[in-house]
């Protein structure tokens, strides 16, 4: 097979892309370790910032977004025993964030490449790309015991942390950046109605909490653990009932409690891979950069890379101008380490970390109180929330 661009990765990263490109003439085609099914069941974040929403409707694929969608133009910090409202409308100028499930912006994603004849290849094992500082690199997968090949202009890497994308980079080129937090996340998906219509950040001495929603009928719900808990320690019993612990009274008083319909416990992690680009290589997404989700810049973070990837890649072979290209990973790199320092500010501000000093504490709980009391404090993190610009 022949095209000028093989994406890596069939999740939203990759499928956005891929549609952006098609809409413009751009061939190329998808590949994927995982199967549809298995890449739909994946329950991820759902606060969309400003810019990637912008981005799905350029792509054709926000109809059901905006119809669906909750427009959220705050969220509340819970912390003793009292709510405070951050109004993100107010503070950032009129903008906002759509609350909206990953996996439902996936399922958008791929009715709108079927609609086109896109090709994603699922189930692909064993891809390689070959050749990156090369003129022309390929790609090979295996497809049962066949090996196949993609001869194309340009890999885009958007498989992930695990993928195999980063990790074709020699290590001499490559400078890794980590912190790996001593906690975990443990998540909880019921078919019940949200405690708020907006998102509720709990700080607590217990621990970390969150309330989230994927719709008015589908909550998700959050709670820090230590990293030595697994899923099977915590029935749902024992889980709404720590929830409960760590909310206000009247938040806990009206939770509606029901029988989870996924869980699970997520590790939070920062990370960055410097350089984004090797040859005719570009990392996009989770294959460069992680972060905690707390500040839920993950997703977001991504679309940024998309963003620019796309724009890059336009004036590549609309004007024959490599300088998109060439300035990617500068450019990506400058909006991912703002989004690192958010996640890691969100995530230091709000969880219990128990090897922290008395000294710490008290800072921790001073600069809670500085934000609540400040507007600056306030426009500075709706800033950040909502998006900052691409």
């Amino acid at each position: 097979m022949k095209t000028r661009v093989c994406i890596i990765g069939g999740g939203p990263s990759g499928l956005l892309l891929s549609q952006l490109l098609h809409l413009q003439g751009i061939d190329n085609v998808v590949l994927e370790r995982q199967s549809r099914d298995y890449v739909l069941g994946r329950i991820r974040a759902g606060v969309l910032e400003h810019g990637f929403a912008e981005l799905m409707r350029e792509a054709g694929c926000g109809e059901r977004m905006d119809r669906e969608g909750e427009i959220h133009h705050g969220f509340f910090i819970a912390h003793e025993g009292r709510l405070d409202r951050i109004d993100l409308h107010r503070h950032s100028g009129g903008n906002s964030v759509v609350v909206y499930g990953q996996t439902e912006i996936t399922r958008d994603l791929y009715a709108a490449r079927d609609r086109m004849n896109g090709v994603v290849i699922h189930n692909a094992e064993d891809v390689r790309p070959h050749d990156l500082t090369g003129a022309a690199p390929y790609v090979t997968y295996r497809v049962g015991d066949e090996i196949r090949r993609i001869d194309c202009e340009f890999v885009i890497g958007a498989d992930g942390f695990h993928g195999v994308s980063r990790k074709s980079i020699p290590a001499t080129e490559l400078r890794e950046y980590e912190r790996v937090y001593p906690f975990g996340w443990l998540g909880v998906l019921s078919r019940t109605k949200p405690v708020s219509p907006e998102l509720i950040y709990a700080k607590h001495e217990r621990g970390f909490a969150l309330c989230s929603l994927r719709s008015q009928v589908l909550s998700r719900y959050y709670i820090q653990v230590p990293l030595s808990d697994r899923v099977e320690d915590w029935s749902d019993d024992a889980f709404w009932a720590e929830l409960k612990r760590r909310l206000p009274g009247e938040v806990a008083a009206r939770l509606v409690t029901g029988p989870s319909i996924e869980k699970s416990i997520a590790p939070l992690r920062s990370f960055v891979a410097e350089p984004m680009r090797y040859g005719r290589l570009f990392l996009a997404g989770d294959a460069a950069h992680i972060v905690p989700p707390t500040g839920a810049r993950g997703l977001n973070s991504a679309a940024s890379d998309i963003h620019y990837l796309y724009h890059a890649l336009l004036d590549h072979y609309r004007h024959g101008d490599p300088s998109g290209l060439d300035n990617y990973s500068a450019k990506a790199l400058a909006r991912v380490w703002k989004a690192q320092r958010f996640s890691w500010w969100m995530t230091t501000l709000l969880h219990r970390f128990d090897d922290a000093i008395p000294y710490d504490q008290r800072l921790q709980q001073v600069e809670l109180e500085y934000l609540l009391a400040s507007e600056a404090a306030q426009a500075a993190l709706a800033e950040n929330y909502v998006g900052l610009p691409f």
